[in-house]
């Protein structure tokens, strides 16, 4: 079981989100076990201060050193040795490997930042820094939450059948293919033929060749420094010939030269290198 307890000044907002979804479901199924801890609880004054002024002026406040670092001992103190995590937008930047790296722990302390920020002898009792994204939010609350929800669903057995996550986007290291509901035709926009066919291999490739042409048309990024499968550089021949890569012909010109650096055959829909370690049937 994954056990997470998050440090912050303001507990109760977390009283709706792990009431609701994946979080929730997680916590009712005794997979996941998720606790606040007030950080006010461990101040040592008559007005629970957690913040001052910097050293130095400026503006803002900065939340003290002792009431953090006096939680994270008496936290791992009582539960053995949580991982502890400072949100914070310096740290490493959220990604689909690190979900799984984290839902692969027993214990996690999540630390929630505040005001301008946290003194900097903080971090010598942390772990790791993880951060959402570049962007300012008002404090660690909700970057925590977002954290919580792509490990919660993770671990195993929170969502039933764990297969269809592997047609996810950034599961296999690509975007999720488009997918489509009824009705077959909605203001004259209808549903790809091959989807109602019910030829599963056809559904397959096709899922997969548009995950790859979804990825390099809004994400390219996310395969620069791919190994390539053989699957994978046969779709991309096809897009090809059908126009829908000219654009990035240029700028992804090493998709021709990584042919030798292929690894798998694509049926099998194993890939392996930087984004590929697991199956993606159905990507």
């Amino acid at each position: 079981m994954l056990d997470v307890t998050i440090l912050t000044i303001f507990p109760r907002l977390f009283d709706s989100f792990l009431s609701f979804g994946n979080p929730a479901r997680a916590i009712q199924a005794g997979l996941v076990k998720i606790e606040t801890a007030d950080l006010r609880d461990f101040t040592d004054d008559r007005h629970r201060t957690t913040d001052d002024y910097p050293y130095g002026g400026g503006t803002g406040m900065i939340m003290k050193p002792e009431p953090v670092v006096r939680a994270i001992r008496h936290i791992r103190g009582t539960k053995g040795a949580p991982k502890v995590i400072l949100m914070t937008p310096q740290g490493r930047v959220l990604t689909q490997e690190i979900a799984e790296e984290l839902a692969r722990m027993e214990r996690i302390l999540l630390v929630c930042g505040r005001y301008e920020g946290i003194d900097e002898r903080i971090r010598a009792f942390a772990d790791d820094e993880i951060s959402i994204g570049d962007y300012v939010l008002s404090g660690g609350e909700t970057a925590c939450m977002v954290l919580i929800d792509a490990v919660a669903r993770l671990v195993p057995g929170v969502l039933g059948a764990d297969s269809h996550l592997y047609g996810e986007s950034f599961y296999n290291g690509l975007l999720e293919h488009p997918q489509y509901t009824r009705p077959a035709d909605f203001e004259g926009m209808a549903v790809p033929p091959v989807l109602l066919e019910g030829h599963h291999e056809k559904i397959r490739r096709w899922r997969r060749k548009e995950s790859l042409a979804r990825t390099l048309d809004r994400r390219p990024d996310l395969v620069k420094g791919r190994v390539w499968d053989r699957e994978e550089l046969e779709l991309l021949e096809e897009l090809r010939r059908e126009t829908r890569l000219t654009e990035l012909e240029t700028e992804y010109g090493h998709i021709e030269d990584d042919r030798e650096r292929t690894v798998q055959d694509g049926p099998s829909g194993i890939q392996t290198g930087r984004h590929g370690e697991g199956p993606c049937e159905d990507s």
